[in-house]
């Protein structure tokens, strides 16, 4: 017997996943208090910090809970243990980085944007770094041929055309329907999460997004970026900390993106070729 979907409220609720977040955290509490009107809870799903930053910010903040997740789980499962706690009273869920600052009224802008996209199921901001370069944040799922064009020749010819196609590095920043959107910083519907159970919690780590923003589409909702809506993002403060085990775990999530795409044994030569691949060109980058 089909379970009937559950019924949600219209409360927001922002998830973030911490792992010894510094100062960073205090200054994603304190710029989000601007980011909208609404009241909003905040629950951090903590992955085994060390440096005592959620347990300062849940005592200080009234409107922050700490869930510890009982391990480093990566960023996917520490949102889904994040977004479970939450009653159903949460109809709109935010899953952020904490190393994030919000622009003014961004979080308003992108829950006026539901509105204008009834089928909408994640909305994505404007991102731009510290020295005000815009990330790439809404891009294209990406085919083989791009992927491999793009991870073969991204660093080393940056301007190359499968990288530009696949991070629609010629499109203008409007208001439109995106492949996928960055997982840095998202606002969900929680029935279109439901539809595909959250995150894939087989990625550890890079392309959970991805994966994300494809199973939506397939579910029949749309990704949207919305550009109006503003923020910043502080990149790699807790990945810094150990950058060649994330860069595994990159390489990692972009072979099991592949190999689920390209099943069988038909597929096994491209799946040995990709894994060769990746394997070599990590090696090249952990130097």
């Amino acid at each position: 017997m089909t379970a009937e979907p559950t019924e949600y409220g219209d409360q927001l609720a922002v998830v973030t996943v911490t792992y010894s977040p510094g100062e960073t955290l205090e200054r994603f509490i304190e710029t989000l208090a601007k980011a909208t009107t609404r009241p909003v809870e905040v629950i951090l799903a903590d992955n085994g910090s060390v440096d005592g930053a959620p347990e300062a910010a849940a005592t200080t903040h009234e409107h922050v809970t700490l869930v510890r997740t009982g391990g480093n789980l990566g960023y996917g499962s520490g949102a889904n243990r994040g977004v479970a706690e939450l009653g159903p009273e949460y109809g709109w869920i935010v899953i952020a980085n904490p190393d994030l600052e919000w622009g003014e009224g961004s979080l308003d802008e992108l829950l006026a944007a539901t509105t204008r996209w009834p089928r909408g199921g994640s909305f994505g901001p404007l991102i731009t770094e510290r020295n005000g370069t815009v990330y790439p944040s809404a891009r294209e799922v990406p085919s083989l041929g791009k992927g491999i064009g793009h991870a073969a020749l991204g660093k080393v010819w940056p301007g190359n055309p499968w990288t530009r196609s696949y991070k629609q590095s010629a499109t203008s920043l409007t208001e439109r329907v995106a492949g996928w959107l960055s997982g840095s910083c998202l606002l969900i519907r929680r029935s279109a999460w439901d539809s595909v159970d959250g995150f894939d919690s087989r990625y550890f780590m890079y392309f959970e997004d991805v994966d994300l923003g494809e199973r939506l589409t397939q579910t029949g909702w749309q990704n949207i970026y919305v550009p109006t809506a503003k923020v910043m993002h502080i990149q790699g403060v807790s990945t810094a900390k150990s950058s060649n085990v994330m860069l595994k775990a990159h390489h990692d999530s972009a072979y099991r993106y592949i190999a689920d795409h390209h099943q069988g044994p038909l597929w096994a030569p491209l799946r040995w070729a990709v894994r060769a691949g990746l394997a070599l060109r990590l090696r090249i980058e952990s130097r």
